[in-house]
């Protein structure tokens, strides 16, 4: 068995043989974690990815006398694949609140089509007649699937900007849709 905190020093200073070696090592196990805690095989394929791309980063932060480098690269997995657990979560229940009905589901009839069309139709509606900035924001938010900290990022704004308009927006496009509180 290789000495995989040997590996993981060697890695921390760069080296990319060392770096390969621990992956052909812990790529299973670590698979395997991700696999049993996100249940799909294509995410935990992309967590996998995500999860190596994070030890690769922050070897150095790595230290031998608080574990073993095979403990220190499960935990990092564990926790990327948690994260990805709650972000999926956090978009369907958002998706849920904002737009519930939006998504056909197969056993739905034409009537319950008819009447998915009309609501996008009607929210397409209450969008447009959104200031610009508002309509920004809330399809980056909703539609792009960013944070409100992502969307600041992305228009160079402040936080607080960002989610005022997203408020006002919400708050136009409950009136326009005819929402009731």
């Amino acid at each position: 068995m290789p000495d995989l905190n040997a590996a993981m020093a060697d890695v921390a200073r760069g080296d990319r043989e060392a770096f390969a070696q621990i992956y052909d090592e812990l790529s299973p196990a670590v698979f395997g974690v991700i696999r049993r805690i996100v249940r799909s095989r294509a995410l935990a394929e992309e967590v996998t990815q995500e999860a190596f791309l994070e030890v690769w980063r922050k070897a150095s932060v790595w230290r031998p006398e608080r574990g073993s480098a095979t403990a220190w690269i499960l935990v990092i997995s564990r926790a990327r694949a948690t994260d990805r657990v709650r972000s999926e979560q956090a978009s369907r229940n958002r998706q849920e609140r904002i737009a519930p009905g939006w998504m056909e589901r197969p056993d739905e009839g034409v009537a319950e089509r008819v009447v998915t069309r009309e609501e996008h139709d009607e929210v397409r509606s209450a969008l447009s007649a959104l200031t610009e900035k508002q309509r920004e924001v809330i399809e980056l938010a909703y539609f792009a699937d960013k944070t409100s900290v992502e969307v600041a990022e992305m228009l160079d704004l402040p936080i607080g900007t960002v989610k005022t308009r997203m408020r006002d927006g919400l708050i136009r496009m409950r009136d326009l849709y005819g929402v009731n509180q």
